[in-house]
């Protein structure tokens, strides 16, 4: 008699009533691949209805975001590293350029958080002007800070992002880490490729961004010549605020979102 093998065994395992001939293992073959096969089936429709839902709640937070960004249609963005302290020559810096725009009745936008953002929430809160937050809980540094009028917690990092890209009059960067340079070269890509308007993106501390703009300006466009020249003028290094405020001022009011139907504007 031939020896029967561990495969053999396992396959009869799933209908030990048959025998253990070629015809037994084959109908046991056939059933657990029915078994698979509707496992398989049960799974797929497991993923599609978990899909279905966070699809549905990234549209409603997307959703929301807009709505409450659009309460603010004068707006700018400040953007800076959670790290820095009331201390610092950046934060202090901040909160005064901050409260010169919200007098000047432009709303403050930031993530919400310590450092830059709380300077420049802290600026326009003590000037009596608009101060928004779009907070996002993270495992480390962020906090909500106390210096805010209104403000959107998000769940999704990427909706945050989108939101606080959306039609803003300027955009305005102080030293920070990664997330700052994230957010920076996002806004002048998303400017040169014309998905959001041509606003004023102003990079302030020549101590902190002169060496990354003569990079920019060395490697990208002089040597590789990876971006236009015109690339060039799409942000500008500016620490006097007379100077800052006359680029913001100069800036349209956006009315509308940087967003269409997947068509060209």
């Amino acid at each position: 008699m031939k020896q029967i093998n561990e495969k053999t065994l396992e396959a009869n395992a799933l209908a030990p009533d048959l025998p253990l001939t070629k015809e037994g293992v084959a109908t046991a073959a056939k059933k657990r691949l029915s078994l698979i096969h509707k496992e398989f089936a049960e799974a797929k429709e497991e993923v599609a209805t978990a899909a279905k839902k966070r699809l549905s709640l990234i549209h409603k937070e997307f959703a929301e975001a807009f709505t409450f960004i659009s309460k603010y249609p004068k707006s700018v963005s400040f953007f800076g590293s959670a790290r820095l302290k009331e201390n610092n020559i950046h934060y202090i810096k901040a909160a005064g350029l901050s409260q010169k725009l919200a007098k000047l009745g432009y709303t403050i936008v930031t993530g919400g958080g310590p450092g830059i953002m709380e300077a420049a929430n802290r600026g326009a809160f003590e000037a009596g002007g608009q101060s928004v937050g779009l907070n996002i809980k993270l495992s480390r540094e962020q906090r909500t800070n106390k210096y805010l009028t209104d403000k959107h917690d998000f769940y999704y990092f990427f909706v945050r992002k989108v939101a606080l890209s959306f039609a803003a009059e300027a955009y305005i960067f102080f030293p920070g880490g990664f997330g700052t340079l994230d957010e920076f070269f996002e806004i002048i890509t998303l400017i040169q490729t014309k998905k959001i308007a041509p606003v004023p993106v102003v990079l302030v501390g020549l101590d902190y961004w002169g060496a990354l703009d003569a990079f920019i300006r060395k490697e990208l466009s002089s040597r590789h010549h990876a971006i236009s020249k015109g690339d060039l003028d799409l942000y500008t290094v500016l620490d006097d605020d007379d100077e800052i405020l006359k680029a913001v001022t100069a800036s349209e009011v956006v009315v509308t979102p940087p967003l269409h139907n997947g068509q060209e504007a």
